[in-house]
């Protein structure tokens, strides 16, 4: 069944316009009593097509529930930033995986180094990255892709959530299991460029509150260890 994503919706009145409108109209060429599922905040609404009037479609909702495809937890991914093919790969994958929101950070020992200029001119594509990828993989809502931040206005916004872990492979780490992740509620996980962090960052994380996890003594690559880690994640809360 087609899926389509919004961030209001009218139960009363539910309508798709614009570029959405178009493909169902002239793509899909779909048909009035024809099926099709808009996606809003994590809830799936099953619809009937009851007419189209120029860019506009008018819908009948049929029922509504959960997505079953949403975790349970809100994962928030602060991946420093790798190079642009690499981030992409994360987005994507990240994305097929659960995670609610990608944030990157520009660290230390990030290779690349984009300034919020150069990086506001990729942030519609890779946006547009994770919308293909939430499509593709069922899920209920398109994460968002932000501007990219500093390691300060990251620790910031990690105050924000439940529970943050950083992968680090130095001294002191535990393994996954032992984090006292949440079922539910709000989850930061930060991971670190191909250089990864320096001592200082990873403390200022530490001394945030962030747990230290390590994924054992294989040195996973920037772009294999947040699939890694998120896969991880989401079996010890639950969520596979």
């Amino acid at each position: 069944m087609p899926r389509f994503f919004t961030n209001e919706l009218d139960e009363d009145n539910i309508t798709i316009t614009g570029n959405d409108a178009h493909h169902i109209g002239f793509s899909l060429r779909m048909k009035p009593g024809e099926r099709l599922t808009v996606c809003c905040n994590g809830i799936d609404y099953n619809c009937t097509l009851r007419s189209i009037d120029g860019e506009t479609v008018f819908l009948d909702l049929v029922e509504k529930h959960r997505c079953a495809a949403e975790p349970g937890v809100q994962v928030t991914l602060f991946q420093a930033v790798p190079k642009l093919d690499k981030l992409e790969f994360i987005i994507q994958k990240s994305v097929e995986l659960g995670a609610s929101r990608i944030v990157p950070v520009l660290t230390r020992r990030c290779i690349s180094r984009p300034d919020g200029k150069d990086f506001a001119k990729k942030l519609t594509r890779l946006n547009k990255i994770a919308a293909e990828a939430a499509k593709q993989s069922g899920r209920g809502m398109i994460p968002e892709v932000t501007p990219i931040v500093s390691f300060k206005e990251a620790l910031s916004m990690m105050n924000e959530l439940d529970r943050n872990v950083i992968l680090y492979e130095e001294e002191g780490g535990c393994s996954f299991d032992k984090a006292g992740l949440p079922d539910s509620g709000s989850i930061g996980l930060v991971i670190g460029s191909e250089g990864g962090f320096d001592k200082e960052e990873a403390q200022a994380a530490v001394d945030s509150g962030a747990v230290q996890v390590w994924l054992g003594k294989r040195i996973l690559r920037c772009e294999t260890a947040p699939i890694t880690a998120l896969s991880i994640l989401m079996f010890l809360t639950n969520n596979m």
